[in-house]
C-alpha cells in the first residue's frame, strides 16, 4: 500500500513540473551593443524549442551575470517567448595605480588580474585589492588602504584606478632566540637578513617586517649551523607578533641546536679507471678533524665534478654520504661518484640574443662543437658571458641525443640594457669640489664594442675623455682602441706642485691575453702640452710621442658581497718618449698588490709597492718637472700633496720632484658597527716611501735678487701611520683618513686629514 502511495506522489510531482514547463518558441535579446545576439544566446545556454521553467530562467540569469560581460541581466518568459534584457559591463580603457612609493608600479601590476580592453567586473577588482594588500603586508606595510575607483568615459568605457594610501612600515623591534646555547643571540642576528629597527637604517628595508624575508632568514640560520657542524639543528618554532602598541613586530626563533660534529674519515668512490684518485683527493677542500661544514662539502662536490668533467665525463652525480657516529660526535664522509660514458658537444645553439651578434657570444665561450663535454668549461663560459654585463641571465641547457654519446648545448641569454649614464658631485682635498658626468655603451650596436664619453670639472683639474674599444679586433682574441682626452691641471695653487698644464692626447692601443692571468697592452700616443712652471715663468709648448707596453697579472678571488679579495695584482711597464718629441726619455714602472681576506671574508689585509724610474736620453739628465714623480697625499698619507722630497731653497713649498720613486702601503680593512649592507669599513695603515733626486741642472737656484744657493736635495725615507673609514657610496668609493708622519724632515709639509675618491681592488 505504501509503495503505491509513493509512486502516485512521484507521478503527481512530475506532472506538476511538466505542467509548469513551457516550450520556447523564440528568444529575444535586447540591450546588447558590442556583443551580438547569438553570442548572448550561447552564454545563456538556451535554444528555441527547449522546455523551460522558473528554475531554468533563474539559471540563465546566473550564467549571464557570472560571465562578467554584463552589469545587469533581466530574464523573463512572455508566453512562449523568452526575453533577455542585458546592460553590458563597461569596457576597461586603462588600469592605473596611484600613490605607491614603496613598491614599484610594475610589481603591483603583476598582481592585478583586471586588464585593459576587458569587461569591468567588480568581483575581479575586489580580488585585485586583496592581492595588492597582501603584497604590501609582506613588505611590512600593514596599514595600507586601497580604494579602487571607476572613472566613466564615453562609449561605455571606464578607467580603473587603484588609489593607494600606504601605511607606515611595521618595523622589527626585537629579534630573539630561545634555547641557543652554543652561539649568542647577537651572533645569530648577524646571520639573518632581517635587522632590528634603528634610526640609521633609513637606507634599507631590512628592519621592516617581511614574511618572505623571515622564511629566507630561517634558511640562513640553518645554513649557519650546518657550516659549524650542527647536523641535527632544527628550528622548532618561529613567532612574529605585534607589540602591545601594534607599532612594531617582535620575532622569536626557538631552536634545537643538537651536537657539533667533526669529520672523521673521507673516502671517494671513483668508478673511472682513467681518472687518478690522487687528482681527486687533491680537490678536497676539507680534511680529517675539521668541523663539518656544508659549504666546504658543496665546494668539494663542485671541484670533484669539475675534475671528472675535465676527463670528458658528463652527467655524473656525486653524492656526499655522511655516516654519523653519535658516541664520538664524528662523521664519515663518502663522496660517491656515479659512472657515465664520455660525452661530446654536437651543436651549440644561441638563443635569446636579439641585439648581440652571435660572434660576440661565441668569442666568450671556451668550448666549440666537437669538444668533450665539460661542466667546468660550460660554467666558465656562463661566467664569461655574465661578466660582459650584456645579459641579465645566462642559462646553459645541455640535451642528450638519443642513442649517441653526443650533447646539444643551448646557450639561452636574456639581454639587458648596456648603456650607462653616470654623474656625481664630490669634494676631496686633492681636487677640491668636483662635478662629473658620463655616458658609456658597453655593447655598441650589439658588437661588444665599448664607447665612452666622460667629463669632469674640479677646482684644480678638468678633464674630457672619448674612448672606443673593439674587444675582438680582426675577429681575433685581440683588443684595440682609441682614446682622445683633454686635461687641464691647475696645480700652481695646490701644495708643492707649482705648475699648470693643458694636455691634449690622442692614443691607440692593442691588447691580448698571454695566459689566464697575464695580459699585455701596447700603446702609441701623442700628447700636445702647454706647461707653466713657477720656476721658469711663462707657458712652454711640449709635444710628446710615446710608445709603451704594459704586462699585467691579475688573479683575485673575490667576495663581492663583502668587497674583499685574496690574490695578487701586478703591472710592469716600459715606455719610450721620442720620435721627434720635445723631450726624449724612458719611463719604467712596476707595482704589485697582495690581498688576503679572513675572518668570514669580512676582514682584508692589503699590502703593495710602487716603483717608477725616469731615464733622460738627452746629453744631460734633464726632464721637465711636470713629468717627474711626486709623493704625498694619497701616495703617502700624513703628508701634503707633493709635500716631501727635494725643495727649492728660496721657495720652500716648491717641490722639485724626483727622477725615481719607491713607495708602499700596508693596510688592514675591518668591519665596524655599521651593518655590512652599507659597505662602510674602517682601516688602519702604514705608508712608506722615498723620492729620488731631481735632475742635476736643478741642484742650485738663482733668485730674483741674483743670489745663488744649492737647493735642498733629499733622498730620505718617509713613513706614516694612521686610520680611516672607507665608504663605497653609490657615486664611488670614498676614503676618510687621518695620518701622522713618523719620519719627517723640517721642511716637509704635513696634512693630518685626507678625503679622497679612490678605487680599491
Amino acid at each position: 500500500m505504501k509503495s503505491k502511495t509513493l509512486t502516485f506522489l512521484s507521478l503527481s510531482i512530475l506532472c506538476i513540473g511538466m505542467a509548469n514547463a513551457t516550450v520556447v518558441s523564440r528568444i529575444d535579446i535586447n540591450g546588447n551593443q558590442r556583443m551580438d545576439a547569438e553570442s548572448v544566446r550561447i552564454l545563456a545556454n538556451v535554444k528555441a524549442g527547449k522546455d523551460i521553467n522558473s528554475e531554468t530562467i533563474n539559471n540563465i540569469a546566473k550564467d549571464l551575470q557570472s560571465s562578467g560581460y554584463f552589469e545587469k541581466v533581466d530574464v523573463k518568459l512572455d508566453g512562449s517567448v523568452l526575453k533577455i534584457k542585458v546592460v553590458e559591463s563597461p569596457v576597461i580603457n586603462m588600469v592605473t595605480v596611484e600613490g605607491n612609493d614603496e613598491i614599484d608600479t610594475d610589481d603591483l601590476k603583476k598582481e592585478i588580474k583586471t586588464k585593459e580592453r576587458a569587461s569591468y567586473d567588480k568581483s575581479l577588482i575586489g580580488g585585485d585589492v586583496q592581492r595588492l594588500l597582501t603584497l604590501y603586508q609582506r613588505k611590512g606595510f600593514f596599514g595600507t588602504k586601497i580604494n579602487p575607483k571607476k572613472i566613466d568615459l564615453d562609449n561605455n568605457r571606464v578607467n580603473v584606478v587603484f588609489e593607494i594610501k600606504e601605511g607606515h612600515p611595521t618595523y622589527i623591534k626585537d629579534i630573539d632566540f630561545e634555547n641557543n646555547k652554543k652561539f649568542r643571540s647577537g651572533t645569530l642576528r648577524k646571520e639573518l637578513l632581517s635587522r632590528e629597527h634603528a634610526w640609521w637604517r633609513f637606507m634599507t628595508q631590512f628592519d621592516v617586517y617581511d614574511e618572505d624575508r623571515i622564511q629566507y632568514d630561517q634558511q640562513l640560520l640553518h645554513q649557519f649551523y650546518m657550516r659549524n657542524g650542527f647536523l641535527d639543528f632544527r628550528i622548532t618554532d618561529v613567532k612574529g607578533e605585534f607589540t602591545q602598541d601594534r607599532e612594531y613586530y617582535s620575532v622569536k626563533y626557538t631552536v634545537d641546536e643538537g651536537a657539533q660534529y667533526r669529520i672523521a674519515n673521507i673516502t671517494i668512490d671513483n668508478p673511472f679507471a682513467d681518472v687518478p684518485d690522487k687528482e681527486l683527493y687533491k680537490e678536497l677542500t676539507i680534511s680529517k678533524k675539521d668541523i663539518y661544514n656544508i659549504d666546504e662539502i658543496d665546494a668539494t662536490v663542485n671541484a670533484l665534478r669539475g675534475k671528472v668533467a675535465d676527463h670528458g665525463y658528463a652527467f655524473i652525480s656525486i653524492d656526499p654520504i655522511p655516516t654519523k657516529h653519535d658516541d664520538t660526535r664524528t662523521v664519515d664522509l663518502n663522496f660517491k661518484i656515479q659512472k657515465t660514458n664520455r660525452i661530446y658537444i654536437n651543436n651549440i645553439n644561441l638563443l635569446g640574443n636579439v641585439r648581440t651578434f652571435d660572434s660576440v657570444i661565441e668569442h666568450h665561450l671556451p668550448m666549440r662543437e666537437g669538444d668533450p663535454f665539460s661542466l667546468q668549461t660550460i660554467e666558465t663560459g656562463r661566467q664569461n658571458l655574465m661578466h660582459t654585463r650584456y645579459f641579465k641571465d645566462v642559462q646553459m641547457i645541455p640535451t642528450r641525443l638519443a642513442d649517441a654519446n653526443m650533447m646539444n648545448l643551448d646557450v639561452k641569454v636574456e639581454e639587458q640594457p648596456t648603456g650607462e649614464l653616470s654623474g656625481g658631485l664630490g669634494w676631496s682635498t686633492i681636487n677640491g669640489f668636483m662635478v662629473d658626468a658620463g655616458i658609456t655603451e658597453n655593447n655598441f650596436m650589439g658588437r661588444g664594442q665599448i664607447v665612452q664619453l666622460k667629463g669632469s670639472i674640479a677646482q684644480y683639474q678638468r678633464q674630457a675623455l672619448f674612448s672606443f674599444t673593439e674587444p675582438f679586433l680582426f675577429n681575433r682574441e685581440l683588443s684595440g682602441g682609441v682614446d682622445v682626452s683633454y686635461t687641464q691641471y691647475k696645480y700652481s695653487k695646490l701644495g708643492g706642485y707649482g705648475y699648470d698644464r693643458d694636455s691634449f692626447t690622442v692614443s691607440g692601443r692593442l691588447g691580448w691575453r698571454l695566459t689566464d692571468h697575464w695580459t699585455q697592452t701596447m700603446r702609441l700616443s701623442a700628447a700636445f702640452d702647454q706647461n707653466y712652471d713657477l720656476n721658469q715663468g711663462g707657458w712652454q709648448k711640449a709635444n710628446l710621442y710615446t710608445l709603451g707596453t704594459n704586462l699585467r697579472y691579475y688573479n683575485l678571488n673575490t667576495n663581492f658581497q663583502q668587497n674583499t679579495h685574496t690574490g695578487i695584482v701586478s703591472n710592469l711597464g716600459v715606455a719610450y718618449t721620442g720620435f721627434g718629441s720635445t723631450d726624449t726619455f724612458m719611463r719604467y714602472s712596476a707595482d704589485i698588490t697582495a690581498l688576503v681576506k679572513f675572518f668570514d671574508d669580512r676582514w682584508q689585509f692589503r699590502t703593495g709597492w710602487e716603483f717608477g724610474y725616469l731615464q733622460s736620453l738627452e746629453s744631460d739628465d734633464y726632464i721637465p718637472r711636470v713629468y717627474r714623480y711626486f709623493l704625498g697625499g694619497e701616495s703617502l698619507r700624513g703628508f701634503e700633496v707633493a709635500g716631501v722630497g727635494s725643495r727649492n731653497w728660496y721657495y720652500r713649498t716648491y717641490s722639485l720632484g724626483g727622477l725615481w720613486k719607491a713607495n708602499g702601503s700596508t693596510q688592514i680593512n675591518f668591519p665596524i658597527f655599521i651593518p655590512d649592507e652599507y659597505q662602510v669599513k674602517g682601516f688602519i695603515f702604514a705608508d712608506y716611501g722615498i723620492l729620488g733626486r731631481p735632475p742635476k741642472k736643478e741642484s742650485a737656484y738663482t733668485n730674483v735678487f741674483g743670489i745663488t744657493k744649492d737647493n735642498i736635495i733629499d733622498q730620505d725615507w718617509r713613513t706614516s701611520v694612521g686610520f680611516g673609514i672607507y665608504w663605497n657610496t653609490p657615486m664611488g668609493p670614498m676614503n676618510f683618513s687621518w695620518g701622522w708622519p713618523l719620519k719627517v724632515n723640517k721642511y716637509d709639509e704635513e696634512r693630518r686629514f685626507l678625503l679622497s675618491f679612490a678605487t680599491q681592488f
